[in-house]
């Protein structure tokens, strides 16, 4: 087809012909460069050449994208290196290999690998370490990274952001370069041996009976959080378990709250017994037209847990520092106190048991559940009365 001398209001202007689907209109500013219009409205701009003696074409990008002086120059610049015999196809395949192995793109492939198989909290936690905290190493070829490298951008992110972040971070990198090892991407994994910063020391901290209701009374708003923090001193779930209630899992007849599989730790689906005091909570909570989950707001559940963590410490006023997950050690620790079977217990905050129990034992506890968190509840609400009496074995709304 013989060149034509475009312009960019021409570049614009041109559609493809009626009738056809597949046109390449060339340019006689720089030989080989051409503007492609197929059907669907893709305009792109190729260059076309012959190399070893075979007609080649290769994409240079949208025409949306790239002006026609910048797809000029770029054409120029192909043709200079077909001139020194390098092909200019050839030279981006090898360029995208090498970027597979660049630090940012296995990022995106181990991501991309690991998304349906990771809660969405996880896998935006994990997402987040790679992508923030691991930014400076994005550009170095994986299979360069040693452990020296690895042990000083730990030194920054402890500075930066503290040892609790650092030690995830280094977890997160571990997993990556664990799949990375698994792919053929490289050969060790430089996480290894790399020093944790916290002094991980498992956590003991459980709340007093005092301070039970000292952060019950806190909570004591119609806000969502404070509903979740009561729930979670009732039940012994974890946060984000009680967080993103879906109302398709409370079954108001049997008195349960029936979390699904795809949003508990161990991945099993997980019937928890729902008191008096806890169903009241829950049936105290409107519904919220188009909307599934039964707190917060927009796609996910409830999201505000930093701000309204530092206004119930404000109000609760405890001596001792403390998180929320201390209130499911509190609620175990609580119930062991009580005479509660240890296996019920457990079974309780949906803790697996021995393999090989589990193989054998598939009875539900369900009865034994549901007397385990009555009289959890009703030694809570003795609490509040001011009294002991945990031979208390129901509590009322």
């Amino acid at each position: 087809m013989e060149a034509r001398k475009l312009t960019q209001t021409a570049v614009d202007t041109l559609k493809l012909p009626k009738g056809s689907v597949d046109e390449i209109i060339f340019d006689k500013g720089a030989p080989g460069l051409g503007l492609r219009m197929r059907e669907g409205g893709s305009r792109k701009w190729i260059f076309q050449y012959r190399f070893a003696g075979q007609q080649r074409r290769d994409t240079i990008g949208n025409a949306t994208a790239w002006m026609l002086d910048a797809a000029r120059k770029k054409a120029r610049e192909m043709r200079v290196k077909v001139d020194d015999g390098i092909d200019p196809r050839e030279e981006k395949a090898a360029r995208l290999e090498v970027s597979k192995t660049v630090f940012a793109g296995v990022i995106k492939d181990y991501l991309d690998a690991r998304k349906q198989k990771m809660k969405p909290r996880s896998y935006a936690e994990c997402k987040r370490h790679l992508e923030k905290h691991w930014k400076p190493l994005h550009k170095l070829p994986i299979a360069g990274i040693i452990r020296a490298t690895v042990a000083g951008r730990l030194r920054d992110i402890v500075k930066d952001s503290g040892p609790v972040a650092a030690d995830r971070a280094r977890s997160t990198l571990s997993a990556m370069f664990a799949w990375a090892i698994g792919e053929g991407l490289c050969e060790a994994n430089p996480v290894v041996d790399t020093n944790k910063a916290s002094a991980d020391k498992e956590r003991e901290r459980f709340l007093s009976d005092a301070e039970i209701v000292a952060v019950w009374n806190a909570a004591a708003s119609d806000k969502d959080y404070d509903r979740i923090v009561r729930l979670l001193i009732l039940t012994g779930q974890r946060r984000d378990e009680i967080g993103s209630i879906h109302r398709s899992e409370i079954d108001i007849d049997a008195k349960m709250l029936r979390i699904a599989g795809a949003r508990t730790k161990n991945n099993r689906a997980h019937d928890v017994p729902l008191s008096e005091a806890a169903l009241a909570i829950v049936e105290g909570i409107g519904e919220r037209e188009g909307r599934d989950l039964v707190f917060g707001s927009g796609e996910g559940g409830y999201s505000g847990w930093s701000h309204s963590k530092e206004v119930l410490d404000a109000a609760a006023k405890l001596k001792e520092p403390w998180t929320l997950h201390d209130l499911r050690r509190t609620v175990r620790t609580g119930m062991g106190k009580l005479g509660v079977p240890p296996h019920v217990a457990e079974a309780v905050l949906n803790h697996l048991p021995a393999k090989l129990i589990r193989t054998y034992d598939r009875h539900s506890y369900e009865v034994e559940k549901r007397a385990a968190l009555d009289r959890w509840t009703a030694h809570v609400e003795a609490l509040l009365a001011g009294r002991v009496a945990s031979n208390i074995i129901s509590m009322k709304a």
